[in-house]
């Protein structure tokens, strides 16, 4: 039983080479043989009817009515095999082709032989084995019809059935020629159906591999990507909208994302110039929209591109921090040079055995600034030595553990300085490994100088909120005042008069630049907490 239609059927054993799709191939047997069951009931009603017998001349009536019988009773067990697939389809379509031929040649010679015109019948069955079979089995069916036709006439030629005319034989070998002339006729034309066949089945496997690769493509972009008419109904969205505009369900129309995004479309309908907004989604980043044309032959559809807000920070964090490297090399090359003639010149008074006291202070005030001041240049060249991020995948809770114990020994601290909870499952999430070292520095770093470490240890825990995995660092501390709380990202802003300021900062701007957000909060129990959320491994845009 064939149940693949997709399976491909060498119907003739002696020619391997020659196949057919498993369904046409059904098809075309159903099709032979319902010509097969109208023949056969088209013999007995005009055997049997008094005007049908008026139109035919039948020399052997037993022959014709057992044969017309037997034609029908196979026709009729045939069909019942091929509707229920309970025999092959090889078998199946040889026996019919061959029980054609005989029962046809049977027909014939009640009809008065070759010269009846019943033979032409046999063409018929000989072009539907070219069409059904094929290779050279089509050759072997129309040799048999030959043969068959020819033992028919010298049959009838040897038992004197009827009047045979001197032209009789020649109706024979014209007959088996076109026999063979059809059969050759059938092959030529399956096996140039059976290619183009299978050149549009390979078109459609192409275009279906592309339209999946397609939607793969799109299903796993990391922007939102909606295809709506003019009317505004969404007809293809990919699954990053949901995420994006926070929605569970995937809307019908534009509208039910946002009336702003609705309007906005509509502005952008009448102005092309005006196809960028921005979008403001309650507890996300802003999503910034674009609006293009695609226009098809028949008809024309919009993309609406969706994008977070992070991706657009990113870009601009690269620009900014590029145009900031140069500054700030060229700045800090400048400031280097006196300044080490004044840290030199420092040094050198401090060895004089003739300073007064107050003088000694002074050069420890000169050398201490120098210090500070040579601190800031370094930080600064961070900026402009930074290279983009890249990003890998790591396990972010063996990961936490390897780097506290490392910074504990950098920092000659106890192991009891720090407190490490982490979730039960592992955390994978995608970010630079030394970006996120340098971040995890300062935040630890400044835990330990305003934090209060002496009043317990600091905890650094790893917690997932909507699917973004975040590492909270929680000190002992005072926490920021309301009037700091809006510059504590600012470049050089600090409450310490030994800090430079751009601690924070340069932590912001490596979250940025790796599509993580970093933010203070304060915690349930009133304690300080830097909380860093990362961009998640399997591509899921981190929401806060």
């Amino acid at each position: 039983m064939i149940e693949n239609t997709s399976e491909t059927i060498y119907p003739c054993p002696l020619s391997k080479g020659y196949g057919i799709p498993a369904q046409q191939a059904w098809i075309l047997l159903k099709l032979f043989l319902g010509y097969r069951l109208t023949l056969a009931s088209l013999f007995i009603v005009l055997f049997y009817t008094q005007k049908g017998s008026a139109l035919i001349n039948i020399h052997h009536s037993p022959l014709f009515t057992y044969s017309s019988q037997s034609y029908l009773v196979l026709s009729v067990i045939s069909a019942v095999c091929i509707i229920w697939k309970l025999t092959r389809y090889t078998i199946q379509a040889q026996l019919l082709i061959v029980t054609d031929i005989l029962i046809l040649t049977l027909i014939m010679h009640a009809y008065g032989g070759v010269t009846s015109g019943m033979g032409i019948l046999l063409a018929v069955s000989i072009a539907s084995g070219g069409l059904l079979i094929g290779g050279r089995c089509a050759m072997f069916f129309a040799a048999l019809a030959s043969l068959a036709v020819l033992a028919e006439q010298l049959y009838a030629d040897y038992m004197n059935s009827f009047e045979i005319s001197s032209y009789s034989y020649v109706y024979t070998g014209m007959l088996g020629a076109s026999f063979f002339t059809i059969s050759l006729l059938s092959f030529v034309l399956a096996k140039r159906s059976e290619q183009m066949l299978q050149f549009a089945d390979q078109q459609k496997q192409a275009i279906s591999n592309l339209e999946e690769l397609n939607q793969y493509i799109i299903q796993h972009l990391q922007s939102g990507i909606i295809i709506t008419d003019q009317q505004q109904m969404i007809l293809i969205a990919n699954e990053a909208v949901l995420r994006l505009t926070n929605l569970v369900t995937l809307p019908t129309n534009l509208g039910d994302i946002s009336e702003y995004l609705e309007r906005g479309f509509q502005t952008w309908l009448t102005d092309n110039e005006q196809n960028l907004l921005v979008l403001h989604v309650l507890n996300q980043s802003d999503i910034h929209v674009r609006f293009m044309l695609l226009p098809t032959r028949y008809q024309v559809f919009y993309m609406v591109i969706i994008e977070d807000g992070s991706f657009y920070n990113q870009r601009l964090q690269q620009s900014k921090l590029a145009s900031l490297g140069r500054l700030t090399a060229s700045i800090a090359h400048e400031i280097r040079n006196p300044l080490s003639a004044i840290n030199h010149a420092g040094q050198l008074l401090s060895e004089s055995p003739d300073l007064l006291a107050q003088d000694v202070r002074l050069t420890h005030i000169i050398k201490a600034n120098v210090s500070r001041v040579n601190h800031i240049i370094e930080d600064i060249l961070q900026l402009s030595r930074r290279k983009d991020s890249r990003r890998e995948k790591i396990e972010l809770n063996s990961w936490l553990d390897h780097y506290l114990q490392n910074f504990t020994l950098e920092q000659a601290l106890s192991a009891s300085s720090f407190q490490l909870m982490t979730t039960a499952e592992p955390v994978f999430v995608f970010i630079d490994p030394n970006h996120l070292k340098q971040i995890m520095d300062n935040l630890c770093q400044n835990a330990l100088k305003y934090g209060q470490p002496e009043t317990g240890p600091i905890t650094v825990q790893t917690v997932t909120l909507k699917q973004a995995s975040c590492i909270d660092v929680i000190d002992n501390g005072a926490g920021v005042s309301r009037e700091n709380l809006s510059h504590l990202f600012e470049p050089f802003f600090t409450t310490s008069t030994s800090g430079t300021g751009l601690g924070l900062y340069i932590s912001k701007e490596l979250a940025e630049l790796n599509q993580a957000k970093l933010i203070y909060y304060v915690t349930v129990e009133q304690k300080s907490s830097f909380r860093l959320c990362l961009f998640n491994a399997d591509y899921t845009l981190i929401e806060i």
